[in-house]
Formats: C-alpha cells, sequence, structure tokens
C-alpha cells in the first residue's frame, strides 16, 4: 500500500510538473486553436493602437480622437461582463464564434461613417464585441486543461498575446503606409480567421461534473451553498452571486489595483524618465526590457510556479508589483530604472498567468465560471482605463510620491490577495482524480471529445 501511494504521489508529480513541451503535446485541439487564435488576433489588433492617429487624420479633434479610443475601451469592458454571461449561457463555443464575427462585421464600418457620434456608437459596440470572446475562451481553456496544468497553459496564452502585441504595431505601420482601410479590414480578416478556426475546432456541448468542484480550505466548493444533504447546492446564475461572494471580492480588489499600478509603466514612467532628463529612448529602452523578459522567461518561471500553491503566486505577482514601481523613486538615475523594471517584470511573471487567467476560473461554481471570469477581466479593464488618469493627476503634484504610493498600494494589494485567495485543500481526492472535472463533446470531428488528464 505504501509503494503504491509513493508510486501515486511520483506520477502526480510529473503530472503536476510538466515542462513546456509536455503540456503542449498534451493539449486537446481545442485548447491549441484557442491559443493560436489568441496570437492571431492580438497580431491582427491595429484599430485600437492606431485609432487617434487614424480619426486625426480624417480631421477630428485631437479630444474626439482621444474620448473614441476611452469610448473603444468602455465598451471593452462592458463586453467582458456580456461576454461572461453569454459563456454560461450559450456555451463558450457559441459565444467565442458570434461575438468575433460580430464585431469583424462592425470594424469596417467606420470607414464609411462621416458623423462623429454613428462613429463613437460603432466602436464601442465593436469594443465589446472584440473582447467578450475571452471569458469564454479562458473558461474553456480551463475546462479541458487540468487543474495542475492551469498556470502553464495561461503562461503560454500570455505568450500568444505578447507576441501578437509586439508585432501587431508593426505590421499596423505597414499597413497604413499602404491604406488606412487596410488597418479595418486586416483586423476584421484576423477575426473572422479566428471564429473559423474556433467554430471547427471547439466543442459543441461542454457539461461540468459540478460534484466535483476544486476544493478550498472553506470546506466545500467556492462561492457555493451547502444544501440539506450536505452536498453543494448550485448558486443562482447571475453576476448577484459573485457580488455575494466576499472573498472574491477581495480578490477582484487585490486585481484593480494591481492593474492601476501596473499601467504606470505606460502613463507616468514616461513621464518620470522625461523629468530625468533622458531621451525617449530610455523609456522605450525599460518597455522593451520588460517585453523581453516576459517573452523569454515566462514560460521558464512557470515549470517552477505551478508547484506552488496558486494563492502564493498570486501574492506574490501583487506584491513584487507595486515594490518594484516604488523603486522607481530610488535616487539612482539610469540604474534606478532598470532595478525598478526588473524587479515589477518578475512580478508579472510570476503572478500575471494566476492573477488574470487561472485563479478566476477556479475561484466560483462551474455555472458560475464565465460570470467570475468575465467579473475579473472587467475589472482588469477597469484599472487599465482609470490608472493613467489617477498616476498622471498624482505624477502632477508629487512626483517620486507617486511611486512610493505604489509601493504602499501594493501592500494593500497583497493583503487583499491573501485574503481573497482561497488555498486549495491537498485531498487524497484530489490527487488521486484521473479525470478532468469537464468532458467535452464536439460535431466538430476532433478526437477530443473526452478529455482526461492522464491522456
Amino acid at each position: 500500500m505504501a509503494q503504491d501511494n509513493a508510486t501515486r504521489a511520483s506520477d502526480g508529480a510529473v503530472k503536476q510538473h510538466a515542462g513546456v513541451r509536455q503540456v503542449w503535446r498534451e493539449s486537446p485541439t481545442a485548447v491549441k486553436s484557442l491559443l493560436a487564435g489568441t496570437m492571431i488576433i492580438r497580431l491582427g489588433g491595429f484599430v485600437q493602437v492606431f485609432m487617434v492617429l487614424y480619426l486625426t487624420e480624417r480631421g477630428f479633434s485631437d479630444g474626439q480622437a482621444g474620448a473614441a479610443l476611452g469610448v473603444y475601451g468602455a465598451g471593452a469592458v462592458l463586453g467582458t461582463l456580456v461576454g461572461g454571461w453569454m459563456s454560461d449561457r450559450l456555451g463558450p463555443r457559441l459565444t467565442i464564434v458570434s461575438t468575433l464575427l460580430g464585431s469583424a462585421a462592425l470594424l469596417p464600418c467606420v470607414l464609411y461613417l462621416d458623423n462623429y457620434w454613428a462613429i463613437l456608437v460603432v466602436i464601442a459596440i465593436s469594443g465589446a464585441a472584440s473582447l467578450a470572446y475571452q471569458p469564454a475562451s479562458t473558461s474553456m481553456i480551463s475546462l479541458l486543461t487540468p487543474v495542475e496544468r492551469h498556470v502553464m497553459i495561461f503562461a503560454m496564452g500570455r505568450l500568444a498575446i505578447n507576441l501578437g502585441t509586439t508585432a501587431a504595431p508593426l505590421l499596423g505601420a505597414a499597413l497604413v503606409k499602404v491604406s488606412w482601410d487596410f488597418l479595418f479590414w486586416g483586423e476584421a480578416l484576423a477575426v473572422v480567421v479566428f471564429s473559423a478556426v474556433a467554430a471547427v475546432t471547439l466543442p459543441h456541448r461542454m457539461t461540468a461534473d459540478t460534484a466535483d468542484t476544486t476544493k478550498t480550505e472553506d470546506g466545500g466548493a467556492a462561492a457555493g451553498a451547502t444544501g440539506a444533504d450536505g452536498k453543494a447546492a448550485a448558486p443562482k446564475a447571475s453576476y448577484l452571486a459573485v457580488l455575494t461572494d466576499r472573498r472574491y471580492l477581495m480578490f477582484l480588489l487585490a486585481m484593480f489595483v494591481s492593474s492601476v499600478i501596473y499601467i504606470q509603466h505606460i502613463s507616468a514612467l514616461p513621464l518620470a524618465v522625461k523629468h530625468l532628463g533622458m531621451g525617449i529612448e530610455v523609456y522605450a529602452a525599460m518597455i522593451a526590457l520588460n517585453g523581453l523578459l516576459v517573452i523569454t522567461c515566462e514560460l521558464l518561471v512557470a515549470k517552477v510556479v505551478q508547484r506552488w500553491q496558486i494563492r502564493t503566486a498570486v501574492i506574490i505577482g501583487v506584491l513584487l508589483t507595486g515594490v518594484g514601481m516604488s523603486l522607481y523613486a530610488l535616487p539612482l538615475g539610469l540604474a534606478a530604472l532598470v532595478i525598478a523594471t526588473l524587479v515589477w517584470s518578475l512580478g508579472e511573471i510570476i503572478g500575471y498567468p494566476s492573477l488574470f487567467f487561472a485563479y478566476p476560473a477556479q475561484a466560483g461554481p462551474p455555472a458560475l465560471r464565465g460570470r467570475y471570469l468575465g467579473a475579473s477581466n472587467a475589472l482588469y479593464g477597469l484599472g487599465s482605463a482609470v490608472g493613467p488618469f489617477i498616476g498622471v493627476m498624482i505624477w502632477n503634484r508629487y512626483e517620486e510620491g507617486l511611486w512610493l504610493g505604489c509601493g504602499v498600494v501594493g501592500l494593500l494589494a497583497a493583503a487583499a490577495a491573501w485574503a481573497g485567495v482561497r488555498p486549495p485543500l491537498a485531498t487524497e481526492k484530489n490527487e488521486d482524480r484521473t479525470e478532468n472535472e469537464v468532458k467535452g463533446i464536439g460535431d466538430s470531428g476532433t478526437a477530443d471529445a473526452e478529455i482526461r488528464t492522464g491522456t
């Protein structure tokens, strides 16, 4: 018996600590297509990057162009909430395909509209549709991937996002030299390609084994009530159920604050570099350093982080983000810029696959998975939207005090993460579980009708 237990523990360790190649090789076709599709859609994400330049080129004022960009961001926040609701009600596959096709149909309309208010309406709706797929995509990846591999698979997803986002401005600039029209039609084409891949490869129906949800130290399924028979009662499927999960609200607070801190590398950092009397090339070098570290190191670090409790990864990531930003206040010139960038980049690498993807996918009961993801995506979008205003306002008044404030608020965010993230119980049932919590049944011709963790 002891030998059998040791063998099972050894096999479990091998599964849990699988490397990048093994996780990719054993992932079902649907997961691979979603990761590839994510990179395609990010690679073709031109419109948001060039929207201000496009509208000013057409004769609109700088204020009107900036407002349009803000409207796009607001639409994206709303879209993630709607996408989470659709994912729970209609299923991930239908949500992904329908919202992507809607976005592809709307984007080129901007080219043929002259009325500013009509353009704003189209931009808002297309922004909502373009990001509504995200909760559904994350939900399906989490459903088709064993829990112990979530950190690694979502690190792969972040790599796809970063590669696409890095290359998109360069490709978009090349298209603009030919015609501004190519910008909108090019993004629409990328979205259509992703939706076509999703329609062909994703399972048509998903069923969640609600009787085998991830256990927590609270002694039950996350956010689930307990019925008279001792089993977790199914929560009412609405965002109100998410709002009643007080621990998850603490987690969302940590995510929001961390997002506000993180976005300062785009809003306040260029002002700090200029204040030090350094050129724009120094700021560009810091951004490039962050991108290089994330792209080259995140998968390697994920191989180690996947062995940790997800709570540990989230707390360390949030803490290092705040502490790293605070180091910009050091009176060390260029050295402070490099040290600070290295520290908060390490926090991003360690914590963000868990903070933004893995934990929100695990935190709630299966019936609310889409809404939990929608709420987390919305809070991240909100933090990214208001963060620049907050950061620039504080910088203009206190300058380096902004960075010290990031450190203090980062500590508070880490405390909120500690209170909000449920550490799982290491029960024998979870260690010996041989099947994933989900079986996907599809009519698309793929061989992934039943996904098992041991495959």
